[in-house]
């Protein structure tokens, strides 16, 4: 097979604490709501830095593959990401999940207008979310987002049955070893963050299209920035205190970056009237959103 070689930035990054940087969360209070207007740049410019490559397949023999919902066009590339130290090998996806797949989920399109009606996986599936759950930042191209972490569980549940492969979560080493092309990280500085993520000084207050700028070494897109992304909580964590790592586009500079990681909060669900608060959508919560690996076989 031809190798494809991809010639991708190498950027390092180590955090400064951010949300927490020991395994016991800290308390974080609510941030006031920004109102800060800034201008969003239409187009970066590729930085003159030093370059990795990456070939496929890799040295284990994967590659890149596309998957498709059964049943649709729709469809998501996934990346294989280079073997951990201790040998765990997966495939992430190249973006983050968008909402034409989350739409499949969330609406049950994959579903007919009688097995709707008859509750076929009526449990399963997201309630009626809280207005427009794009928020009007854009839906095309745009990575899902204002999910509940037990949402993201059962929408890779459902991703899983339909391709039949396993698809999950990332572990927080998996997440971190990816977006660091596993490399030690060091701290981004403003203008490097401006490169590769999505956050208060570019985003114009609002979530971006996915894949507008510089991937990482492994061609890995937005891994910092635009929206948090949920990683997989180890049994035996506390309700509500799931991880997410990366920051998202209303954080500043020193908590968008690599070892970044926040929680639920209780303003992500301020205007939801339930009781208990609703475990699929977060009304107030539009920073978090999901990115997916895959076993490799």
């Amino acid at each position: 097979m031809t190798a494809i070689v991809l010639t991708m930035v190498s950027i390092l990054s180590l955090v400064t604490p951010v949300y927490q940087t020991s395994a016991k969360a800290k308390s974080v209070p609510p941030k006031a709501k920004q109102t800060k207007a800034v201008a969003v740049k239409k187009s970066v410019k590729a930085p003159v830095a030093s370059v990795k490559t990456i070939s496929y397949p890799l040295p284990d023999g994967r590659a890149p593959f596309v998957e498709k919902i059964p049943n649709s066009v729709v469809s998501f590339d996934m990346l294989p990401v280079p073997a951990m130290p201790d040998g765990r090998k997966v495939f992430m996806s190249k973006f983050e999940i968008q909402w034409d797949v989350y739409d499949i989920f969330a609406y049950r399109l994959d579903l007919t207008e009688s097995e709707k009606a008859a509750g076929v996986d009526a449990a399963a599936r997201p309630s009626k979310p809280y207005g427009a759950p794009d928020r009007g930042f854009g839906h095309k191209g745009y990575a899902c987002l204002g999910m509940h972490y037990q949402s993201a569980l059962k929408f890779v549940e459902w991703l899983s049955k339909k391709t039949g492969k396993k698809y999950r979560l990332p572990t927080e080493e998996e997440w971190q070893w990816a977006a660091t092309a596993g490399e030690k990280p060091t701290v981004l500085s403003a203008k490097e963050l401006g490169k590769v993520a999505w956050y208060w000084d570019n985003a114009g207050d609002k979530a971006m299209e996915v894949g507008k700028l510089l991937p990482n070494a492994w061609g890995l897109y937005d891994m910092l920035g635009n929206v948090a992304e949920w990683c997989h909580a180890p049994a035996g964590t506390p309700y509500n205190k799931e991880p997410a790592r990366g920051g998202c586009w209303k954080d500043k500079v020193k908590d968008v970056q690599y070892t970044a990681v926040q929680f639920w909060q209780p303003d992500w669900q301020l205007a939801d009237a339930q009781i208990p608060k609703s475990k699929w959508w977060l009304s107030d919560g539009p920073y978090v959103g999901v990115r997916v690996v895959c076993d490799a076989e």
